[in-house]
């Protein structure tokens, strides 16, 4: 009997590990992605033309360093592949 109680501990043990793992991945994901939205806004207010000045070169290199982040997470959910630090520049 007692085997049979270390099994059934055993596999609710794993189940609260599980179930801890993707709480924390929603609680995460919620904190994280609601951040990148408000950053994105923030990018999306140099778009005023009122308060800043800027060419097309340098609205095409913001947009493209965008989307290749995006690209690399979008894949990081694919296949899980190390990261690398990644910083843009104008």
């Amino acid at each position: 009997m007692l085997y049979f109680q270390r099994i059934i501990l055993f596999l609710i043990g794993e189940h609260i590990v599980k179930r801890d793992k993707a709480t924390k991945f929603v609680e995460l994901a919620n904190k994280r992605v609601n951040k990148a939205i408000k950053e994105l806004q923030l990018i999306g207010n140099l778009a005023n033309r009122q308060n800043y000045e800027y060419n097309s070169e340098q609205t095409r290199k913001i947009i493209r360093a965008l989307q290749q982040e995006l690209d690399v997470v979008k894949q990081a959910f694919d296949v899980s592949q190390p990261g690398n630090d990644r910083a843009f520049h104008l």
